[in-house]
């Protein structure tokens, strides 16, 4: 991914530095964040960024409005059935429902094919059911190191519905940091070191700001690829 950095004064460190979008498309923009339209990544120093650069990537627009009609179409029915979740298993999410999803339509199936196109490389071995999790307005996903044994060193997400910040943080040094806007429609990608080495979460909706900006979250559903281990 190919950054163009910019130091910028931030109210939560001294100094942040900004990863400009990556392969965006027209309709990438997000409405309620114009003036950060352009703006995907910060992060705590230029050194992390650079070094993290190949390793996440954010692409807003990935999916149009009707694409992600098109998922939804096919989600809202069974998420519907589920109750909101307030106690996760390992307690690393609060306030969500999930389920995972093997077959899809036509339209959707192309959706994910897409997504595994450019996340993946070609003829990996895949995790095949796809992870789906609606997070509630009041919901959020704590600071967690996924499990090496469920899945391989790359995941890639669909954002609907809303908005949203992703917080990544080393393990072994807490101020080194990255924030992901992470706009409706977008599409996130995480590998290697920032899978392994950093912890990533969703923050809740009365932490969602973004360079000193809030970013208002409502209900979320992500809709996840994963490869499998290696």
């Amino acid at each position: 991914m190919k950054l163009l950095l910019t130091a910028l004064k931030h109210t939560r460190k001294p100094t942040v530095y900004i990863g400009r979008r990556c392969c965006s498309s027209p309709s990438s923009s997000s409405r309620g964040l114009p003036s950060l339209q352009d703006e995907v990544i910060v992060g705590s120093s230029l050194e992390l960024v650079q070094t993290l650069g190949s390793q996440v990537q954010v692409r807003p627009g990935f999916i149009s409005e009707e694409e992600e009609a098109a998922l939804l179409q096919e989600l809202e029915p069974g998420l519907r059935k589920k109750r909101y979740e307030f106690d996760h298993w390992d307690d690393a999410i609060h306030g969500y429902r999930e389920t995972e999803r093997l077959r899809w339509g036509p339209v959707c199936e192309e959706i994910l094919n897409r997504v595994r196109s450019v996340a993946f490389p070609q003829g990996g071995p895949l995790l095949g059911p796809v992870h789906v999790l609606d997070l509630d307005k009041a919901g959020y996903i704590k600071p967690h190191v996924d499990s090496v044994k469920f899945c391989g060193s790359t995941i890639a997400g669909l954002s609907l519905l809303s908005d949203s910040i992703m917080r990544l943080v080393k393990d072994d040094a807490p101020n080194e940091w990255l924030d992901l806007l992470l706009t409706r429609r977008s599409l996130y990608i995480l590998r290697d070191q920032a899978r392994y080495n950093f912890s990533h979460e969703i923050l809740k909706d009365e932490e969602s700001v973004f360079n000193g900006q809030r970013v208002p979250r409502q209900r979320r559903i992500s809709v996840i690829c994963r490869n499998l281990p290696g």
